[in-house]
């Protein structure tokens, strides 16, 4: 485990300036949509000499849904999608965290999209770490995982003329995470 080294233990906080998590999935069937949620936050809580002793929760607040276009977002805030008023925030806690190969993890945990919880296993990536020109700490990681959207209560969707529906059950999670180890200030 050359990656994860006793300098990696300790909490890192996500930098929302420099973390996306997105999704994208097709639209008509035949082209693909994307979005992020603007307003994210996560905390890693990193034990390197007991990695199943780890934790992550992530954050969004599902208001913050963002697909570049105003009419499509406010659908997706309104009930037939993540109803927004009633159900805030979308969240993950891990409940395990392996190393499956250097550098790469299983991050396994619950999401919990409106008010339906399921365990789902994230692949992720451990890019690298490096100190940035004001000294933080960062850590950079990456990871996709297709999920059904169905099995979260995201039911809505329109049947097409030439067969299929509007908006595909498949939806791709898209993470680009960069965070910042939490270290105490020089005694000066």
């Amino acid at each position: 485990m050359s990656e994860l080294d006793s300098s990696m233990g300790g909490q890192w906080r996500f930098d929302p300036e420099h973390t996306r998590v997105g999704f994208s999935a097709k639209h008509a069937m035949i082209t693909t949509v994307r979005g992020a949620f603007n307003d994210v936050e996560g905390i890693i809580d990193l034990d390197v000499d007991n990695l199943d002793q780890s934790t992550v929760v992530v954050r969004l607040q599902a208001a913050s849904v963002d697909t570049r276009n105003d009419k499509r977002d406010g659908h997706l805030r309104s009930p037939d999608f993540f109803d927004v008023e009633n159900y805030p925030e979308i969240v993950f806690v891990s409940s395990t965290i392996d190393e499956v190969e250097e550098g790469n993890f299983m991050v396994v945990g619950d999401l919990t999209i409106r008010d339906t919880t399921k365990q789902v296993a994230i692949p992720i990536a451990l890019l690298g770490v490096s100190r940035d020109p004001m000294g933080n700490l960062r850590a950079g990681f990456e990871a996709t995982r297709r999920l059904n959207r169905r099995d979260y209560g995201l039911e809505w969707n329109l049947p097409l003329d030439t067969g299929g529906v509007l908006v595909s059950e498949k939806v791709t999670l898209e993470f680009e995470i960069s965070a910042i180890k939490v270290e105490d200030e020089p005694q000066g």
